[in-house]
């Protein structure tokens, strides 16, 4: 049943406004400045102008959607923390005490916490409860979730993506926390691209050498028992991923039907928005890359993705922080590219390509 409604997201995306990013390239090229003078920053002014269907795109109203979900995994020792921390940090996003929530303030954005899978539920009438299950198994034992759970999940993402955009937000990006998910995003990634797990895991939120590698057996030994599928993506996900995975997933899928552009956060993120460009190859237009990501399979799940990212910090916080960091610079972007003369205003002679 999900999954057709699943589906029926997926076709509804229509492809982005090619001929106003066309437009927009010659808007830059216009303005008195370097050609390509602000680089990625300017592809990504132009990917939001296409998305929009607008010469000068609106970013004026930002939402981060931070979903909240625990990972089964974490009973492996793959962390150093307990889940227990999940509902403690996304009860702090209600009350603005975490980093994101801090930078948001700074950025100008808000801030949404939602439970999608946390294993304690968060007493706070102001996280947003989409919750599909109390935590994910243990995928080194059994499947991590049902296929009509990872399903159930990517579409109330999409819906809730749907909502902020009904509340008139112009410019999305994505959080996530979860204690256990580098793993299980690990794990995707992984499935999806091939990758050997000893290569491709990380520390995470700083383990050590021993916890790290206990954490490559585990995502090696539960992809061989769970026999997952590549060109699956939706029970890749099912089997060794997280509802944050899924969630984000149908989130970004949602957006591009809705024409607006979602900013990816980091690793998990990324995973994420792989997953969603595997089931939905169009919605990859609608989708910005902000920051590098320290995790070792990161660039490879770039790369598949066909992006570049314009933050380089060695930044692993989360939340969606580095999304969050990225919206400023993307107001001063715009800011030229909106404002500044051109070059026959100043009757200077245009740079050629």
């Amino acid at each position: 049943m999900y999954e057709d409604e699943l589906k029926a997201i997926i076709g509804r995306v229509k492809s982005a406004d090619e001929n106003m990013a066309e437009q927009a390239q010659k808007r830059w090229d216009s303005v008195a400045h370097p050609l390509g003078g602000l680089g990625l920053f300017e592809s990504a002014i132009i990917d939001i102008a296409a998305c929009q269907s607008r010469l000068i795109p609106d970013i004026s109203k930002k939402a981060v959607a931070v979903f909240c979900a625990d990972n089964g995994i974490v009973a492996e020792g793959v962390s150093q923390t307990g889940q227990e921390v999940s509902a403690i940090v996304a009860k702090n996003m209600c009350t603005g005490q975490t980093s994101v929530c801090n930078m948001a303030k700074v950025a100008n954005a808000d801030i949404f916490s939602v439970d999608i899978g946390l294993l304690n539920a968060v007493d706070d009438e102001r996280i947003t409860d989409l919750c599909v299950r109390r935590g994910t198994a243990d995928f080194l034992k059994d499947d991590a979730m049902s296929r009509e759970e990872a399903a159930l999940a990517m579409v109330r993402g999409a819906n809730f993506a749907k909502t902020l955009i009904e509340k008139g937000y112009n410019l999305l990006a994505t959080g996530e926390m979860g204690i256990g998910n580098t793993t299980t995003s690990t794990a995707v990634a992984c499935a999806l691209l091939g990758l050997d797990a000893n290569n491709a895991t990380g520390r995470g939120a700083g383990l050590c050498d021993e916890g790290l590698e206990k954490k490559r057996k585990v995502i090696s030994e539960g992809l061989k028992r769970r026999n997952v599928d590549k060109n699956d993506a939706l029970g890749v996900v099912a089997k060794v991923g997280g509802l944050d995975i899924a969630a984000m997933a149908g989130f970004f899928i949602e957006a591009a039907s809705e024409k607006r552009c979602v900013l990816i956060d980091g690793f998990i993120s990324a995973v994420a928005a792989l997953v969603s460009v595997r089931l939905c190859p169009a919605c990859n237009r609608f989708l910005i890359a902000t920051h590098e990501s320290a995790e070792p399979a990161f660039q490879a799940v770039l790369s598949a993705l066909e992006k570049k990212a314009f933050i380089r910090a060695n930044m692993h916080l989360g939340e969606g922080t580095g999304a969050v960091m990225a919206f400023p610079m993307l107001d001063m972007a715009l800011s030229v590219y909106k404002n500044m003369a051109t070059f026959s205003e100043i009757n200077v002679e245009a740079y050629k390509r």
